[in-house]
């Protein structure tokens, strides 16, 4: 039967690591990633709809599961938004797709970011939880860029069960995220 090698990296190598590391007394204390959340808002959704399909149809191809259309909670008048009108796209990974998409985005898209010297280790929000931003969809291996409209970029939450920033940082890092150093 299949398993995502890093669902396999995880429960072999890094849970035994940070039991140690952490001293936890159950493997069931050990964090472990819950969900990814990709997000995408489209500001110029406003004047033009067909940019929230084509960012739809984008996010589906990097996650691999179908987007849903985000709409606005409320009317914003200075950016002429109305309650309800579609502005962006998102997606929530978890299970197989999720541990498929963390290592896709580890060892294929991060390597390919323009001027790329690691990740922001400020983007840990106190519970866990890491954010990071995008600044080109084009580095996902997945999308044409002979297709790409207009180049957006996008949000990605990783949510952990981690109580501490340290623990996230380092069930992060030992999954591979390139870190810059702290």
């Amino acid at each position: 039967m299949y398993s995502p090698r890093l669902r396999d990296t995880y429960r072999n190598e890094i849970v035994p690591a940070l039991k140690e590391k952490f001293a936890y007394k159950s493997i069931m204390e050990v964090p472990r990633v819950e969900k990814i959340i990709l997000n995408q808002g489209v500001g110029n959704a406003v004047a033009d709809k067909k940019l929230v399909e084509n960012a739809v149809q984008e996010m589906s191809k990097i996650a691999g599961q179908k987007a849903l259309v985000t709409r606005s909670k409320k009317d914003i008048s200075n950016f002429k938004v109305r309650k309800g009108m579609p502005i962006g796209a998102k997606v929530t990974l978890r299970g197989e797709k999720m541990y498929e998409f963390l290592d896709r985005f580890v060892s294929v898209a991060l390597p390919r970011t323009r001027d790329f010297r690691g990740i922001n280790a400020a983007g840990f929000d106190g519970r866990g939880n890491y954010n990071m931003g995008i600044k080109e969809q084009i580095i996902f291996p997945e999308i044409d860029i002979d297709q790409v409209a207009n180049i957006t970029g996008m949000d990605v939450t990783i949510v952990t069960t981690a109580k501490t920033d340290d623990e996230a940082y380092a069930l992060l890092k030992s999954f591979g995220l390139p870190f810059k150093e702290r």
